[in-house]
């Protein structure tokens, strides 16, 4: 019998389906984590493609009826291979990308160029250059000097390049001040207050080289609120409508960015997809704006973070009477930086056997020569074995994206699992793959 504390962790933040089977053993997409673990070994990062799906469809359906002339874009720094690139534009999304590298990947997944933009505080020259050659549908300038290097680059080009703004709305969301984007003191885009954005606008109107089509604003990530992105969306329209009377703006793409929170605990209570899609499509259309511009919508956690489950091999245990016991497992920080970088905290469950009498607190740490290089603290696990398995939940955004090389170990491979069969979707990395990184002699 399984406690309720492991059964809601499965309901709540675990992929769709998620189950243990007859053993006890944890099924991700009808794979026992053993059977994954073994043949692919770990630390091991496991992608569910039907809550990826499932997610896709919470944001589009309620979007397209909500709001026609729209076009979720998935915001590809959460995690993006080319197999997930497939997955979400099979389902309707276009791609956010904010590299050249992210577009490369998108457009190796089959993402159509013009349902991709890019983003970014400090685009480098040969990715604008790649992204404007490549034919994406939006460059998202974030300065006054990334206005004039973006038009200086498409001055020879036989087309102007299709831009937009991003503004900085002044409107915080209560969120970790590393993810807190749209207040003012911010390194991503155009005050209002300075009169950059007035200026950028200005100066892109007046240039054959650019097509201004619209204005993105961005209040931060892992956002609870509804509000924000209400505030946020009504100040860029205001703006809009001053930029139309006094420099002729056409607003045809108009966009609140995205940051919308997931759950990673079965305590915390973000609002539902169709919460999020409502509030921004209500805000736009109580303005009555004819003609209606695009409404562009950029969730990249919230579509992916439940989708992925991290698996760790339990290593050395270490008990200090009196004060902590550590269990080390074979990942940390180098393919979850989130709980040293933002404090983030998970769940963790035992996902090779059924969990068995009375659950204590424990610290996880990870294999990686950092004090800081802790994933769980303080998590109730029942009684603990070298070479178990810890499923940690809610790992797919922001893991692999984030994942480093530190203490030259290679990252993790990942795979995709679907109706009770795996594949890998990128292998991995061994000391061979970093050694010839090298330049030797």
């Amino acid at each position: 019998m399984h406690d309720m504390n492991d059964a809601a962790v499965l309901a709540d933040v675990f992929p769709l389906g998620s189950r243990r089977d007859a053993r006890g053993t944890l099924a991700l997409g009808g794979v026992p984590v053993d059977e994954l673990a073994e043949t692919y070994g770990t630390p091991l990062y496991v992608y569910d493609e039907a809550t990826i799906r499932a997610q896709c469809r919470a944001f589009v359906q309620p979007l397209a009826r909500a709001y026609p002339n729209s076009l979720a874009l998935y915001a590809a720094k959460a995690h993006v291979d080319p197999t997930v690139a497939a997955v979400v534009t099979s389902e309707g999304l276009g791609i956010d990308a904010v590299s050249s590298g992210e577009i490369r990947t998108a457009l190796a997944g089959g993402a159509a160029a013009e349902r991709i933009v890019l983003h970014g505080n400090n685009k480098l020259p040969r990715e604008i250059e790649y992204a404007l050659d490549a034919g994406v549908g939006r460059i998202i300038v974030d300065s006054l000097d990334e206005l004039a290097l973006v038009e200086d680059l498409a001055a020879a080009r036989a087309r102007p390049a299709p831009v937009m703004l991003r503004i900085t709305p002044g409107v915080e969301a209560h969120t970790h001040d590393y993810i807190r984007t749209g207040a003012v003191d911010s390194k991503f885009g155009l005050p209002l207050a300075s009169g950059a954005a007035e200026a950028a606008v200005e100066r892109a109107q007046r240039s054959p080289a650019l097509d201004l089509t619209g204005l993105h604003a961005h209040v931060g990530s892992q956002v609870f609120e509804l509000a924000p992105y209400a505030d946020a969306l009504g100040i860029v329209l205001d703006f809009a409508d001053d930029m139309r009377q006094r420099h002729g703006l056409r607003l045809r793409d108009v966009s609140p960015g995205g940051g919308f929170g997931v759950r990673y605990d079965p305590g915390d209570d973000p609002p539902a997809a169709a919460a999020f899609v409502a509030v921004i499509a209500e805000t736009l259309l109580a303005r009555g704006l004819d003609p209606a511009p695009r409404l562009l919508i950029e969730p990249g956690r919230s579509i992916i973070a439940r989708a992925g489950t991290a698996l760790y091999r339990v290593g050395v245990i270490k008990e200090i009477p009196g004060v902590r016991t550590y269990v080390s497992v074979d990942g940390g920080m180098a393919d979850n930086i989130r709980p040293a970088l933002y404090g983030a905290r998970y769940r963790a469950l035992l996902a090779n056997r059924a969990p068995q009498g009375p659950q204590r607190a424990v610290t996880v740490a990870g294999r990686y020569c950092e004090s800081g290089d802790v994933l769980l603290r303080d998590a109730e696990l029942p009684e603990l074995r070298r070479g178990d398995l810890l499923a940690v939940p809610a790992a797919g955004a922001y893991h692999m994206a984030m994942a480093s090389t530190y203490n030259l170990v290679g990252r993790p491979a990942t795979v995709m699992v679907r109706g009770g069969a795996a594949r890998l979707t990128r292998r991995r990395e061994t000391d061979e793959d970093l050694l010839a990184a090298f330049c030797v002699g």
